[in-house]
């Protein structure tokens, strides 16, 4: 198989070369116009709104949308804007993403906010919001349709990530619901628009979209696992910033589980009494996620992404065999070999 060219160690393993060498061609297009669509003309906005694109990344949005528009016309114009402009959206959530989090370290870099500041960070964002915007709306009426209702989804999901399940909501209940709206939408959206304007018809566009929705669950519980079981060099992140800053992730949530049903053992409340303390120090948060790395609810949580990533597969039935169809069930593969 032939792997797209990416900055991310994982990327689509597009089994046809023609196929491989079409969608790299048109990658290469889109990482053209991204930058271009990033320039600011004042000098700190053009620095700062650079910074995340310079540093690389997985590009997996934009490859999503130009692979689902291989069901149809890949080679229209409007394909290419549509993919620009996932992307787009997905820089500007990292820059705020990364100041709610306190993220010292985004793609290997320096987080924004750790170099200009949180105010500076999340104008940035926002300007990347509206630059966003601008892209999708020379789409047309349903493309801004689309794009609107995912910003919401986007907005929820890091809103009820802060705020915690309500009184009563089981807490993975509600985890997987953050995974759906905060990472999720953005990926279905990117097939959605991919197939969309690459002239495939309705009910190939619902599929591609449902295989993205299932998709970016399955992406995101592999990076609760990578976060624990990679070091930061292999991720780019930090390992155990999400337990420093008490965000939760399904390893932990299946931990506290355990202790909510009565079957945790003493080093596994004692663990938790950990987690809930003071992680300020590198060596106790480096022991929290020894000690996560080495429990059976790491398994527990690979197994439950490989399971999100079957469920990817199966939504694609209903489309004809071919390359594009074997390219994405083999991402969705690629995703639970990369959690193992």
């Amino acid at each position: 198989m032939t792997p797209v060219p990416s900055a991310s160690a994982i990327a689509f393993p597009l089994p046809d070369p023609e196929l491989a060498a079409r969608v790299s061609e048109r990658m290469e297009l889109v990482e053209t116009r991204l930058r271009a669509s990033v320039a600011q003309s004042d000098r700190l906005a053009d620095t700062a709104s650079r910074h995340l694109v310079n540093a690389g990344g997985k590009r997996l949005r934009p490859m999503l949308a130009l692979l689902a528009a291989e069901l149809g016309d890949g080679a229209a114009p409007e394909v290419l804007e549509a993919a620009v402009g996932v992307e787009l959206t997905h820089l500007a959530t990292l820059y705020h993403d990364d100041v709610m989090d306190s993220a010292p370290v985004r793609r290997g870099a320096p987080a924004a906010h750790e170099v200009w500041g949180n105010s500076v960070a999340i104008l940035v964002g926002d300007l990347l919001f509206a630059r966003a915007s601008t892209t999708v709306a020379g789409l047309g009426p349903e493309a801004v349709l689309i794009q609107s209702r995912t910003f919401e989804r986007l907005c929820l999901g890091q809103l009820h990530e802060t705020t915690g399940p309500d009184e009563g909501e089981d807490p993975v209940a509600h985890y997987l619901q953050v995974l759906a709206d905060k990472t999720a939408s953005l990926l279905a959206t990117s097939a959605r628009l991919g197939a969309m304007f690459g002239g495939c018809p309705q009910d190939v566009v619902d599929t591609v979209a449902a295989y993205g929705e299932k998709l970016g669950v399955a992406f995101q519980l592999a990076d609760d696992v990578l976060d624990l079981a990679s070091t930061g060099a292999e991720s780019g992140k930090t390992p155990g910033t999400d337990l420093r800053e008490k965000v939760p992730t399904m390893p932990v949530l299946r931990l506290r589980a355990r202790a909510t049903a009565g079957t945790a053992s003493a080093d596994d409340l004692a663990l938790l009494a950990t987690l809930d303390g003071d992680l300020s120090d590198d060596a106790v948060l480096a022991g929290a996620v020894r000690s996560l790395r080495e429990h059976a609810v790491l398994d527990e949580t690979r197994a439950l992404a490989a399971r999100w990533a079957q469920d990817a597969v199966t939504e694609l039935d209903g489309l004809p065999e071919g390359t594009v169809k074997a390219s994405m069930v083999a991402f969705a593969e690629a995703l639970a070999e990369r959690a193992s």
